[in-house]
């Protein structure tokens, strides 16, 4: 069970400021940054607690004035304070359980549509509608990186940068493969049908990390970019996707106007790739970490949406479940998320 230590988290405060203070803490500016990241999210989490805690305590006194005076008059005041107190709990809670290596960092997450054509395209669409609204009721920032699009509807594959704190923290629990039910609104027979869709997470480094990669182990090809946040770049090849062969990663960028911005891009999210796979140090799980999920289908999937014959939205690794599918489409997922990373810490 994860236990919340607020005084260790304030001698790990102490020690990361004295590292700040001490001499030539600025020689290596990329560790200098990392440390300075770490004291400043530390120092956010500790004034949240001590804003929560104080706001407990009001709440108590409260309470106690108002039985010493027989006075409910305030009871519906602090019924609001309460509301707004268990809210600030949750998104608390939520906070503190990302204390990962790149949890703070932005997020890199792609949608790849699974076998169906229309039907999953078109599912793959409504979960970029659910993440890209998730991401700005967090005010988060959401550029597209690349973007191809459906045949008839929907799209085949996207791949999105969400900037903000804890980006990544909280979105790598939707990697894997989602399971749509439904009844197809592409069915002139209204018959049920079932989609899928793969999502893969990864964080955005900040700098390209002194990796060993063999330049004669990429291939490198360009095209003209296409689709939305391609579709006012321009009409050069200015697209750009790189595999790497040993392990068949690929990676595309298409948002920047200039090839050179666009390979960068690409070679920072083909890094942390590869970062993960030395993480995970298994490689029969490298197929897991591609986001290629060859198999995107049944039995695959880490949650289902189902919006026929009843509605109900189930995670299959927490078994936390809801039946108000149509808050889920709109960005709540929190509830997911949330027990996501509480089974994590246990």
């Amino acid at each position: 069970m994860f236990h919340f230590d607020p005084s260790k988290l304030k001698e790990q405060k102490e020690k990361l400021h004295k590292k700040m203070q001490s001499q030539g803490f600025w020689d290596d500016p990329d560790k200098a940054r990392n440390i300075s990241t770490k004291a400043n999210s530390i120092d956010n989490i500790i004034k949240k607690y001590e804003s929560i805690k104080n706001e407990i305590e009001d709440i108590e006194i409260l309470v106690e004035m108002s039985e010493e005076e027989e006075d409910n008059s305030q009871i519906k005041e602090l019924t609001n304070m309460i509301k707004k107190l268990d809210k600030k709990l949750e998104e608390f809670r939520l906070e503190i359980l990302l204390n990962e290596e790149y949890d703070s960092n932005n997020c890199i997450l792609s949608i790849h549509a699974g076998a169906g054509g229309t039907e999953a395209q078109d599912w793959a669409e409504m979960l970029l509608r659910m993440y890209t609204r998730w991401a700005e009721s967090k005010g988060y920032k959401v550029d597209f990186l690349d973007y191809l699009s459906g045949s008839d509807a929907g799209v085949k594959s996207v791949t999105l940068i969400i900037k903000g704190e804890n980006a990544y923290g909280y979105l790598k629990a939707e990697k894997g493969v989602h399971r749509l039910v439904r009844i197809s609104p592409f069915d002139s027979s209204n018959r049920r049908h079932t989609s899928f869709a793969s999502v893969d997470v990864v964080p955005e480094l900040e700098e390209i990390p002194d990796l060993e990669i063999d330049p004669s182990n990429l291939k490198i090809d360009t095209y003209r970019a296409s689709g939305a946040g391609g579709q006012h770049v321009n009409t050069t090849d200015s697209a750009v996707r790189i595999t790497h062969l040993p392990t068949g990663v690929v990676v595309t960028c298409q948002n920047e106007r200039s090839q050179i911005k666009n390979r960068e891009t690409a070679m920072k999210m083909l890094s942390a790739k590869l970062i993960e796979i030395q993480i995970i140090e298994q490689k029969e799980k490298i197929d897991d970490i591609q986001g290629d999920y060859s198999q995107i289908a049944w039995g695959s999937q880490i949650r289902s949406y189902v919006f026929h014959p009843y509605n109900m939205v189930k995670d299959h690794r927490t078994d936390a479940e809801t039946g108000n599918v149509q808050s889920v489409m709109d960005g709540n997922i929190d509830l997911f998320i949330n027990e996501y990373l509480v089974q994590k810490k246990k």
